[in-house]
């Protein structure tokens, strides 16, 4: 057979369309990976429940005891407590995501998610600041001193974060995108601005969740960011720092103000999430934050054992930023 540059053998296609399928894979790789500059932010969705419904007290309700809540026990109160000291049985490994961590029962049957690592005391710290101003939270709290029994036999019982699990039921999760029931919503808009305040630069879809309360709570079905523990650092593209105080207190917060939109100093890679905030987002969640007291703010730290010289620096930036997303309101009426 003559050979002639309209013709391939049956080696030379194979072999070409190998390496087409290579060169393929390769572009689908780069196009997905969060470290090149300028590629699309990770997706938004997530999984749709089945109980997706349009209540908006499913995401916020309104904290009638605001100026009362107690950010040292958080939803659940005392009696939610996991008991320090105690013993608990581990009944499954974590060993996905940023920190490792266990699925533990105690003594009576109750069932917690266990979070090791740095960012067990900021999670708390934010999801107590969240769960004050409205928004749903599962029942967490910080324990230093605690046994395990049936665990591996490298580990020992570090300082972590319980997560309360036996009190609901996981109906899937949502997403940060178009397509959740509360998208537009003044609530939906404030979670975001919450969330800058306290530095969580993570809104990736795998941090949402819906629950199905199982202990006769109201509302039955709740819209929860659930994992918050990325947050008390500093954003950074593409991967910002936790529960770093000098890095938290060098960032800013509002860059600028255009027109309508507010411009934030969030340099991670969901930009996407805050490119649409307004000033009366920023100042209606403000308002929130600025209704609790030194009291309460410094509870919600000592709940993750946070040192006094420490929750005094963390508290006087979170009060600046807080200001700082209050003054826009007088901005805004000069404006107009």
């Amino acid at each position: 057979m003559t050979w002639s540059p309209g013709r391939r053998s049956g080696r030379t296609r194979a072999r070409a369309g190998f390496l087409a399928l290579a060169a393929l894979a390769a572009l689908s790789t780069l196009a997905t990976s969060p470290l090149l500059l300028g590629c699309a932010p990770p997706k938004v969705k997530g999984k749709a429940a089945a109980v997706a419904g349009k209540d908006p007290a499913q995401l916020w309700t309104e904290p009638q005891d605001l100026a009362s809540r107690d950010l040292f026990h958080g939803p659940g109160g005392h009696s939610k407590t996991p008991g320090k000291g105690a013993t608990y049985r581990v009944v499954g490994f974590d060993t996905t995501g940023h920190s490792r961590g266990y699925e533990v029962k105690d003594a009576q049957g109750r069932e917690w998610r266990v979070k090791i690592g740095d960012e067990a005391q900021s999670e708390v710290v934010t999801s107590r600041i969240l769960w004050a101003i409205g928004y749903h939270q599962p029942v967490i709290h910080y324990l230093e001193d605690w046994k395990m029994t049936e665990g591996r036999p490298q580990d020992e019982p570090a300082p972590a974060r319980f997560r309360l699990e036996s009190d609901h039921k996981n109906a899937g999760t949502w997403s940060w995108g178009k397509d959740n029931p509360f998208h537009g919503t003044r609530a939906f808009r404030g979670l975001i601005v919450v969330n800058l305040v306290l530095n969580n630069w993570d809104f990736g879809p795998d941090q949402n969740r819906v629950y199905l309360m199982t202990d006769g709570e109201s509302p039955e079905v709740r819209y929860v960011v659930q994992d918050v523990g990325a947050s008390l650092g500093k954003s950074r593209w593409p991967i910002g720092t936790r529960n770093n105080l000098e890095d938290f207190e060098s960032e800013g917060f509002v860059k600028r103000v255009d027109g309508e939109r507010v411009v934030f100093d969030y340099k991670s890679w969901h930009r996407v999430m805050v490119k649409d905030i307004t000033v009366d987002d920023v100042v209606w969640t403000c308002d929130l934050l600025s209704r609790l007291s030194d009291a309460q703010l410094r509870d919600a730290f000592r709940a993750a054992d946070y040192r006094t010289e420490a929750t005094d620096r963390y508290l006087r930036k979170i009060k600046e930023k807080v200001r700082e997303g209050l003054a826009l309101r007088t901005r805004a009426e000069v404006s107009r």
